[in-house]
């Protein structure tokens, strides 16, 4: 039954940017209009979604048809379901309120990590890998969706102020997950993929959040080349 809703929320999931299309929330849902914010990667960065979503779903379908009953498979399928789920809902809620979008995509970190750290065992590039870059991806995310957040309701700093919490914490963040997984190198380097996305979105404008993302994006590739058979 696990594996029948992994697969059907995988494809929940992936089908639902057909249904409600998506380039980023309305920067005036925001008090503070968000109009090409620090924090936020280069749009092409997103294009990562569509590995995302075609991993997803080669895992869902591998599961079901060749691992439903395997107990090694079985262990992250409760915690990547609720995340999947979640996320099937997202892109509706997100173009309505940021603020509960912002929730949801942090229920959807917690429960991906949750699986992640769940995950290790045989069929690595079939089980392990697909949730690594997924988790990796919303990471990301979700501290992009916090400095929009703080800097879109005005709180305390501005939005370089934001991008640089933010960016900060997602470091830190990042970092201590990618040391405490061990063998599982894809996460840190869909981390790497963002924080250039970063780097080429500020080059010029905002010197020092680029050059903070820069040493980010070194950083986590030497965790990410240090784990690679941890």
């Amino acid at each position: 039954m696990k594996a029948i809703l992994v697969a059907v929320a995988a494809l929940a999931f992936a089908v639902s940017p057909f249904f409600v299309p998506f380039d980023g929330f309305d920067p005036n849902l925001y008090p503070v209009a968000q109009d090409n914010p620090p924090v936020q990667p280069a749009g092409y960065a997103f294009s990562i979604w569509g590995l995302i979503y075609l991993w997803l779903l080669v895992h869902g379908g591998f599961g079901l048809l060749r691992r439903d009953t395997d107990a090694v498979w079985d262990r992250p399928r409760w915690p990547l379901f609720i995340s999947l789920a979640v996320g099937a809902s997202w892109l509706s809620v997100a173009q309505v309120s940021p603020v509960m979008a912002t929730i949801l995509i942090w229920v959807m970190l917690v429960t991906a990590l949750a699986a992640l750290f769940r995950s290790k065992g045989p069929d690595r590039w079939l089980l392990q890998a697909p949730l690594s870059i997924y988790a990796g991806w919303l990471t990301a995310a979700s501290f992009v969706s916090l400095g929009l957040l703080g800097a879109g309701y005005g709180i305390g700093v501005e939005e370089v102020g934001w991008a640089w919490i933010a960016l900060g914490a997602a470091l830190v963040f990042a970092a201590g997950i990618q040391m405490a997984l061990g063998q599982a190198p894809e996460y840190g380097l869909t981390v790497v993929w963002a924080l250039v996305a970063v780097i080429v979105a500020n080059w010029g404008e905002n010197t020092g959040i680029a050059l903070l993302a820069a040493a980010g994006a070194i950083g986590m590739a030497l965790l990410a080349f240090k784990n690679r058979t941890a």
